[in-house]
């Protein structure tokens, strides 16, 4: 009787192993599912700042695609999630990256979704440490619904948003280009 647990362990752990796909030094899982919506990952990487590893991120969508606009146009339920690998990230940090990313996604047009941001923004107010995980998730019935760490810490409603939001890493003016092409399976 050992012998067959040990032999079911085993595999289930083997199949486990599949189940992820490493990027970064973290595995980051194949499928996600959020309130019933189940999620392929389409690509993953490592967003990068002067040779230094700062965040896994994956790119999860209800069908695979290589498209960047039509992802950041669709009205459908995908995610990013993002595994900070780096000590070096800061609420501070993050908080800036956001700015710049959502100046680069609308081309400076940031105003009409100003309040949107700030309220983004105050998610990642509280302490960042390595191994902290956000899933970015965008649900049509809701807006985008943040996590942290499995915790939902809020929802911003509106297309426009969702749109500026995804586009800070699928933009033509991303936040690393090489993890917009490993999140886009290129």
């Amino acid at each position: 009787m050992k012998k067959v647990i040990i032999v079911f362990m085993a595999l289930v752990s083997a199949g486990l192993t599949f189940a992820q796909t490493e990027v970064g030094g973290v595995n980051l899982p194949n499928s996600e599912t959020f309130q019933g919506e189940t999620l392929q990952l389409n690509g993953a990487g490592v967003r990068e700042k002067l040779w230094i590893d700062l965040y896994a991120g994956g790119l999860y969508l209800s069908k695979k695609s290589s498209n960047a606009t039509q992802i950041m146009s669709a009205n459908e339920p995908m995610s990013i999630k993002l595994h900070i690998v780096s000590k070096l990230i800061t609420s501070e940090k993050m908080m800036d990256a956001v700015n710049e990313g959502f100046e680069n996604s609308t081309n400076g047009n940031t105003k009409p979704l100003s309040a949107k941001i700030k309220k983004f923004q105050d998610f990642f107010m509280d302490e960042i440490v390595k191994d902290d995980v956000f899933d970015i998730v965008y649900l049509p019935s809701q807006g985008v619904v943040v996590f942290k760490n499995d915790k939902e810490l809020g929802v911003i409603e509106g297309m426009d948003f969702k749109k500026a939001l995804f586009g800070i890493w699928l933009s033509n003016k991303p936040a690393d280009d090489d993890l917009k092409e490993a999140m886009l399976g290129e």
